[in-house]
């Protein structure tokens, strides 16, 4: 897989759509992330980069962004993220889980709000969900956690902005579950196969892609 130099949101959003995983960091798979084929100027220029293009990407795309790869932030796209939530849901969505009573109770704070919510900003989320000191503790890994069982995904970015109109600071995600973002189409087509035959498609696909890639390293991207 020969990936060009990335310079604009327009052509990481292509590359999304046409390969349908893509880390933003490096990995251990060599060249395969967003970090690896932008220029580093871009990175902390006075011009946007990666760190600015990620809400336009997931507009463009209409993509999956989270923490999906190992705890890292990666993109996945429309067309193979139902398979990606079915096997990292284990077939489960969460109302099934917490009926067989293997939801985390920390979990389910969160899970509740966006449930009830098209979507929520991480500080909305967070005075929605940390208001005793109780419900503090373990948030972050709570929402770390629901990304890599891909319970939550990134609905966008936004930004602070100045008097002028202008943005600034770092962007603030918005989180929305995977069935308020893609809709009823992914309700409909996450659970048609079963887990491994998720696991199965995913793999070959990905081999295909990354002939130098060992079995491990794939499993390593599909797994949590």
């Amino acid at each position: 897989m020969q990936i060009p130099t990335l310079d604009r949101a327009e052509e990481i959003a292509a590359l999304v759509d046409k390969i349908g995983f893509l880390p933003f960091f490096r990995g251990e798979i060599a060249g395969f992330s967003v970090e690896e084929h932008t220029p580093p100027a871009l990175w902390f220029g006075e011009e946007d980069g990666p760190w600015e293009w990620k809400g336009p990407v997931i507009r463009l795309a209409h993509c999956a962004y989270g923490k999906f790869y190992r705890g890292k932030a990666m993109f996945i796209s429309r067309e193979w993220f139902p398979d990606f939530a079915n096997l990292r849901r284990d077939g489960y969505d969460y109302d099934a889980r917490m009926d067989e009573g293997i939801a985390r109770r920390r979990d389910t704070y969160l899970m509740e709000e966006l449930m009830h919510a098209p979507s929520l900003l991480g500080k909305e989320l967070k005075a929605r969900v940390c208001f005793t000191e109780e419900r503090k503790k373990g948030y972050e890994g709570s929402l770390t956690r629901l990304q890599m069982m891909a319970y939550i995904t990134t609905a966008d970015f936004e930004y602070a902005r100045d008097k002028y109109g202008k943005p600034y600071g770092w962007g603030l995600a918005r989180y929305s579950t995977p069935e308020q973002f893609f809709g009823e189409d992914f309700c409909r087509e996450a659970y048609r196969r079963s887990p491994g035959e998720s696991y199965a498609r995913m793999a070959a696909h990905l081999k295909a892609l990354l002939p130098h890639a060992s079995d491990g390293q794939i499993s390593h991207i599909l797994l949590p």
